[in-house]
């Protein structure tokens, strides 16, 4: 199943898709894809999974931490590659969005990395400091070898440019939900729903909101109106405090996080029916 074939299934069943983040690496390579299969088996529909850069730009003080962990316990992209390549898809079976920077992808070249990405069973990326008015060599490269490419829509990005931008993503569309980068335990207030509602007439992709989503009841109200709910820093917190690996705590944290999910549409639903 692709990533946009996931994006159909839940909206067959009147639900948004939850996809979790998670840092390859972080606490070690060796952990990673347990950890995927932990997120999997939580009710993951998608999994975006970070490749360690040094120097993130739209990464907060978690994700930066888990990279730095990551780099440290000597993961690389090479290492990455290999260790999805290697991963059970009987139990990661849901499709994985490499979330990574340009500087690495043009260093490696273009359609290297395309070929890399899709051997390695990625079925998307995500390229947050890559603009799409530059991107078209990259998106003929990773088409070619069928990674779809998601750009972001910031809340203060002209309407004119969010049509740009949806023409350019792939299957769906990352909507930025404040301004600034990642972290959680930030109140999101009733703007992001407005900015949905405001993409919605111009944008024919769905809609997954990400930055800042970090508790249940945050997910279930985002997954009230949006496509897809993104969450990153919060599971990444959950897994540093665990003893071990975390599995056990992404495992139960992605449950409760997929379980919102579905009350957040079944809210709706009855005020719809209201």
């Amino acid at each position: 199943m692709n990533i946009g074939e996931v994006f159909t299934r839940c909206r067959a069943q009147d639900r948004a898709a939850f996809i979790p983040y998670l840092m390859a690496g972080d606490p070690d390579l060796a952990a990673t894809p347990a950890l995927l299969g932990a997120a999997a088996a939580g009710g993951a529909d998608l999994i975006e999974v970070g490749i360690p850069y040094s120097d993130p730009l739209a990464d907060g003080p978690t994700i930066q931490a888990a990279a730095a962990r990551a780099l440290a316990s000597g993961t690389t992209f090479d290492a990455v590659l290999a260790m999805t390549a290697s991963v059970d898809r009987s139990v990661v079976d849901v499709p994985l969005i490499a979330f990574t920077y340009y500087n690495p992808v043009f260093v490696r070249g273009l359609a290297r990395t395309a070929d890399d990405l899709a051997g390695a069973g990625f079925s998307g990326a995500i390229i947050p400091d890559l603009p799409p008015e530059e991107a078209e060599p990259l998106r003929r490269e990773f088409a070619r070898a069928g990674v779809d490419v998601t750009f972001l829509v910031a809340p203060t990005t002209p309407i004119e440019r969010v049509r740009k931008i949806a023409r350019c993503s792939g299957s769906f569309v990352y909507v930025v939900s404040r301004m600034g980068v990642t972290g959680a335990g930030r109140a999101l207030g009733p703007a992001v729903e407005a900015l949905v509602s405001r993409l919605r007439p111009v944008v024919d992709l769905p809609l997954a909101v990400g930055f800042g989503v970090s508790s249940a009841d945050q997910v279930r109200s985002v997954a009230a109106y949006a496509d897809g709910v993104i969450v990153g820093s919060a599971l990444i917190d959950r897994i540093a405090a665990a003893e071990g690996t975390g599995v056990e705590a992404a495992a139960s944290f992605c449950r409760e996080l997929s379980d919102a999910v579905r009350a957040g549409r079944v809210a709706a639903q009855r005020v719809r029916r209201h």
